[in-house]
């Protein structure tokens, strides 16, 4: 009698695993083009003192959004469509069977991720909104430190007395949880070996502030300019707060400046930082602010006028970051 060799599954089974999770996607990916939302209309047209309590609470003092002219601020958009505390009734059965999908495959978390906007023409007081919103996209299976699941793009498209004013993109993570590993008293996940330094937060990158980004690895801080209207802006937005232009080139800081204002961290304590540790708003020599850390002071040596001066501090391999270097008086 001969025995027959034993059958090693080892190869197959992540083969079936992902033949699994592509099948999973095609069905997911079915309910792209679908509508998430259709027929909706804004609760309230656009008006003068939403237009106010927003630029009050935003710090945001442009002329353009006051007066017999005034436009709302372009960042407002999403705020016309929401429904408030009563909600709109308009959402469709597809949006909800996706997520039925998803809670049914152990993707019973989520988190928002990232949204963006496009601009086609101002909102003026007495604007009437309606919008719908198709399911973009549905991404494949995708493994993040939160868990693994899938980024899930909603698109709403913004109407003002039925012309396009605007779209608003916007992307959530719908996961499952990743298990918590073991630990030993003291933070061990393994006995005898120390605990990894958590990472630092990586920054969202979009196509709004990836010159920036792409300024920082050639260790540049750059900073828009207006071409309209020559003003600085930072951070860095799609279109001037001034003039209201989309038009811009960069200009090189010289990395002098000195602190605006500050604060000191001591909790929550996050992961990836020690505190205390100050953070300020440090004012550049060319006019514009930027939030940063300051090294070369202790945390209570950091005071109002300190001046500084731009360093790049690599962070991990993947990351550097602009900081500020101070020196003690």
């Amino acid at each position: 009698m001969t025995a027959k060799p034993a059958t090693d599954t080892s190869a197959t089974e992540p083969a079936e695993a992902e033949g699994e999770a592509a099948r999973f996607h095609t069905l997911l990916a079915s309910f792209e083009g679908q509508p998430a939302a259709t027929a909706g209309q804004g609760k309230d047209a656009v008006n003068e003192p939403m237009i106010r309590h927003w630029c009050e609470a935003m710090g945001d003092a442009n002329p353009a959004y006051t007066g017999p002219d005034a436009i709302a601020p372009p960042t407002m958009l999403q705020a016309w469509t929401m429904g408030g505390l009563s909600g709109h009734g308009d959402r469709s059965s597809a949006y909800d069977e996706l997520f039925a999908l998803l809670d049914g495959a152990g993707c019973t978390s989520v988190v928002a991720t990232d949204c963006e906007q496009e601009y086609l023409r101002p909102l003026r007081p007495g604007d009437a909104i309606t919008f719908d919103a198709v399911i973009e996209s549905v991404s494949p299976r995708k493994t993040t430190k939160l868990g693994t699941g899938h980024f899930v793009t909603t698109r709403m498209d913004v109407h003002a007395n039925g012309e396009p004013a605007g779209t608003h993109r916007f992307r959530i993570l719908k996961y499952a949880p990743a298990a918590k590993k073991p630990t030993e008293p003291g933070g061990s996940t393994e006995p005898g070996r120390k605990k990894p330094a958590a990472q630092r937060p990586r920054p969202v990158i979009n196509r709004d502030n990836q010159g920036f980004w792409d300024g920082v690895r050639a260790h540049k801080l750059l900073i828009q300019r207006c071409t309209a209207c020559a003003t600085l802006r930072f951070p860095w937005l799609p279109g001037c707060n001034t003039c209201g232009s989309p038009d811009w080139d960069t200009v090189e800081a010289s990395g002098a400046g000195t602190v605006f204002s500050y604060v000191v961290m001591h909790h929550p304590p996050f992961p990836a930082f020690d505190p205390p540790y100050a953070v300020a708003l440090v004012e550049l020599a060319e006019g514009v602010r930027m939030v940063s850390n300051i090294t070369g002071v202790p945390y209570d040596k950091v005071r109002i006028g300190l001046p500084v001066h731009l360093e790049f501090l690599r962070v991990d391999e993947e990351l550097e970051l602009p900081v500020f270097r101070g020196s003690e008086a």
